[in-house]
């Protein structure tokens, strides 16, 4: 028990969860971006969601689907998909008391990477820019997944 509560005191552990805390800040900005597209061009996904869109006619043509909103819902989706894994395996990771300069690398690709992807998303940059930055954060989950695992196993 003293080891856990070390391991938390820890340098890797405060890094971990400097690192955490932006990445998904950016999550929540980039749901707030949703939000801003789906006001700005007046599209909405449920009825509910228009009563201040004057008479139900007008409100039955704020039922639509907008690329720009997709876009950027899609965007927020892939951050769903891989933010929250690498908060789950970035905490394990942190408890297994890896080298602060390995946590640091790890910790800083993948904030890279899905700053890179957000911006290569939204921009519509040309690929490979957002197939890249999202492997390069995919292989450094694998890389911590692979470190807790293999930890895990010589316990």
């Amino acid at each position: 028990m003293t080891e856990i509560v070390h391991m938390i005191d820890s340098e890797v552990f405060l890094a971990f969860s400097t690192y955490a805390t932006i990445v998904i800040l950016k999550m929540m900005l980039v749901a707030l971006i949703t939000s801003y597209y789906r006001l700005t061009r007046k599209v909405f996904a449920n009825m509910e969601d228009t009563a201040l869109g004057g008479s139900t006619e007008d409100r039955k043509k704020m039922i639509r689907v907008d690329p720009d909103v997709e876009r950027v819902r899609r965007c927020h989706q892939n951050d769903l998909e891989n933010i929250i894994p690498f908060v789950v395996i970035g905490l394990l990771y942190a408890l297994t008391g890896p080298n602060l300069s390995t946590a640091l690398l790890h910790f800083r690709l993948f904030v890279g990477s899905r700053f890179l992807h957000t911006v290569s998303y939204l921009m519509a940059l040309p690929q490979p820019s957002r197939g890249l930055s999202w492997i390069v954060g995919m292989v450094t989950t694998f890389s911590m997944a692979y470190r807790v695992l293999t930890t895990a196993l010589f316990l």
